[in-house]
């Protein structure tokens, strides 16, 4: 009996999920990485949480979703495979500054590029700036 093989392993970034839960935000790209579940593993920093949380909270505010909405997605987003990185807050005000610094990003992007540098995974992320980013780093991008 062979084993199976291991899950696809990348960072997953804010934008890629929020592709999941806004009908005028679907992405092919994005698309592509849910039907590949349940064989991923998908990394995150831990303000991953705080910034999906924030987007469906203004998402309600505009009137894009409702409460009952949000607690559908959260609810979506708490069965997948995403693993927090805990090392995120040591590196916040080092390497991920760092990075932001050079690279002309925000230090909430640069947190993604960072774990992605660190774990040696590749990035899966709509973002145009962290997609050349990642580029100008050696950074792959996730293909799905």
């Amino acid at each position: 009996m062979s084993t199976p093989a291991p899950p696809d392993r990348f960072v997953l970034d804010g934008s890629v999920t929020l592709a999941w839960l806004f009908h005028d935000e679907a992405d092919p790209y994005a698309d592509a990485i849910v039907a590949k579940l349940p064989a991923l593993e998908m990394l995150v920093p831990c303000l991953w949480h705080l910034e999906i949380a924030n987007v469906l909270l203004v998402g309600e505010r505009r009137g894009r979703s409702s409460q009952a909405d949000t607690t559908s997605w959260l609810s979506y987003l708490s069965g997948l495979p995403i693993v927090v990185d805990g090392a995120t807050e040591a590196r916040a005000w080092t390497d991920t500054l760092n990075l932001a610094r050079q690279l002309g990003l925000t230090a909430y992007d640069a947190a993604y590029l960072e774990l992605a540098l660190r774990e040696g995974v590749p990035l899966a992320t709509l973002d145009a700036k962290l997609r050349a980013a990642a580029q100008t780093v050696g950074v792959p991008l996730y293909q799905p």
